[in-house]
């Protein structure tokens, strides 16, 4: 185990190490855009049961396709809350005003969901123009179909898809080619309100302590909950079709990240399935509705040390710009945090410590996390939201680590490694948060990437990109075509520029219990031209576009290329 890091100061380097002066790339802005009115809750302070601890997600969303995104938040509940005896916490739907504040108007639109929230996958399942919001929940989980008026209308019942249990993670995609997204939605315990396990404290059993210490039960020694895979039936309901598909999760690991996304580029979404403290899945598509399980074969079950990780969220992104994307996963304290590279052919190698993410990511427990170009110079960089699940953290110094803990930021250098970019005072690397779920996208459409983290039992955090870089960029956002899924998630889009061939996906979910930007965002560096966008779409269909210039967001239609 590695010893404990702390700063001049004697704090655990997760909740210190901040330099007086360096690079500012993040702001937190959350008070001036009117984030900080909103307050998570999930339990009670004491996290006394695992359910009390996990946090929630964020998505973001252009609701009223006004070209700015909004950001949903869901939030926890409370054991009173469930019985009645309080009103419920409710999520937020922040509409962008466009003028760089935001509207909690998540009542009027109908989206409060008030049960014990957990994920959030936005897409457009219905292909009628307009994105829907999936939210999952410890309980009956919610499909909210967009109204096209500002509202929304909880069609869960009716689809087919509420489930009833722990659900974490989900994640769109067409997996059978039909044009039609389909939901995949991850199990991860299966909790008795009535039945609980003991309380911190309450148990001796070696599941219920950390580093000696009385913490909450599980996941270890609990039930896990199954995993699920609703086919789009394309008339508003949804069929499960997870046996027959061979994703049904049938050890019971304990699913906490999901994605569909093409990881061995034949153009057919497969599956990532990120586990708590048990083996990792991958579920390559074989075209036939079915996926074949090469999770060991691929590399990507365990880490490099042949064991299983505390999986939370996954990032996928083409770091080296080589069209091969690798997975970057979060995990539990005490461990490093695996980066899979693809050497092709659905092949991982973990090489974290080659990459210069090994060591410094021991002391932090991290949730959300993301690839992101953050200062446009044409490689994809890092970024994870980080905080502890035991509040008992804080209490023993001796851990080196805390429950609230920083970002963490890091810069590719060529795609060859990562550097750690340095927390400055006062900065938005060097908010101490008990971060969880995590999104990044251009809030402000200025060509920047921005990042929006929920925080445990606390507000909203927005950090606006400020990058003092002056480099090129690109955003587009594409529109699928009869064939295709109309908001084009699957699609995959290649854009060649400054001697660079880059690779950007259209994706549904990820992260951790979250949904970033659907907008491919591109950094060009120097360069002031395209000279080409190659787009793959669900439907297979292949075109190339030529767009009139640079750092602007351009509309893309199926069909229209050459």
């Amino acid at each position: 185990m590695q010893a404990p890091q702390y700063d001049a100061e004697k704090r655990p380097i997760t909740a210190g190490g901040f330099v007086k002066s360096g690079p500012v790339i993040f702001e937190d802005v959350s008070e001036q855009a009117g984030l900080t009115k909103w307050t998570h809750t999930m339990g009670t302070p004491v996290k006394a049961y695992l359910v009390e601890t996990k946090g929630s997600g964020v998505g973001l969303i252009d609701y009223d396709n006004s070209g700015w995104l909004s950001i949903y938040v869901v939030n926890g509940s409370t054991v009173d809350a469930l019985t009645g005896k309080v009103t419920p916490p409710h999520a937020a739907l922040f509409r962008n005003n466009h003028d760089g504040t935001f509207t909690d108007v998540a009542a009027k639109a109908g989206v409060t969901n008030d049960r014990w929230g957990t994920g959030v996958a936005i897409a457009d399942f219905d292909n009628d123009g307009w994105p829907d919001i999936y939210v999952s929940n410890v309980g009956k989980n919610r499909l909210y179909r967009n109204n096209h008026d500002g509202t929304f209308t909880d069609v869960a019942e009716k689809a087919g898809v509420e489930l009833g249990n722990w659900s974490s993670s989900a994640t769109w995609g067409d997996y059978d080619g039909d044009g039609r997204l389909d939901l995949f939605v991850a199990g991860y315990l299966h909790w008795d309100w009535n039945n609980l396990p003991a309380a911190a404290g309450a148990s001796t059993n070696a599941f219920c302590t950390f580093r000696g210490e009385a913490v909450a039960c599980g996941p270890r020694g609990l039930k896990g909950e199954p995993d699920h895979l609703f086919h789009n039936n394309g008339d508003g309901t949804f069929t499960d079709v997870s046996e027959k598909a061979g994703v049904a999760d049938k050890p019971g690991y304990y699913g906490l990240g999901a994605l569909f996304v093409d990881i061995n580029n034949d153009g057919k979404p497969d599956l990532l399935v990120g586990n708590d403290s048990t083996p990792n899945y991958l579920y390559i598509n074989k075209g036939d509705g079915t996926f074949d399980d090469v999770s060991y074969a691929s590399g990507y079950a365990v880490n490099e040390e042949g064991r299983e990780a505390a999986t939370m969220g996954i990032a996928v992104g083409d770091y080296q710009n080589n069209g091969l994307l690798a997975i970057f996963d979060t995990t539990f304290s005490d461990d490093y945090k695996p980066f899979y590279r693809n050497e092709g052919n659905a092949n991982f190698d973990d090489v974290s410590h080659q990459v210069g993410l090994g060591d410094v990511t021991v002391p932090f427990l991290s949730f959300g996390d993301a690839f992101l170009d953050y200062d446009n110079d044409g490689w994809k960089d890092l970024l994870m939201s980080d905080g502890h699940v035991y509040p008992q953290a804080d209490k023993y110094p001796s851990w080196g680590t805390s429950w609230k803990e920083r970002p963490m930021l890091f810069h590719n250098l060529g795609g060859k490694t990562f550097e750690t970019v340095p927390a400055v005072e006062g900065t938005g690397l060097a908010d101490v948060i008990a971060g969880r779920g995590m999104a990044v996208g251009d809030l402000f459409n200025n060509g920047k990437l921005d990042a929006v983290i929920n925080v445990m039992d606390g507000h909203p955090v927005l950090l606006r990109n400020v990058s003092p870089d002056h480099n090129h960029w690109l955003e587009l956002k594409l529109v699928g075509g009869p064939k295709s899924p109309r908001d084009a998630v699957g699609a995959t889009v290649y854009l060649t520029a400054n001697g660079m061939r880059q690779r950007e996906d259209v994706l549904s979910g990820g992260s951790y219990l979250s949904t970033n930007d659907p907008r491919p965002h591109f950094g060009l560096g120097q360069a002031a031209k395209v000279d080409d966008i190659e787009v793959h779409w669900p439907s297979g269909k292949v075109e190339h576009f030529k767009v009139p210039g640079v750092d602007r967001i351009v509309t893309i239609k199926e069909g229209t290329g050459k």
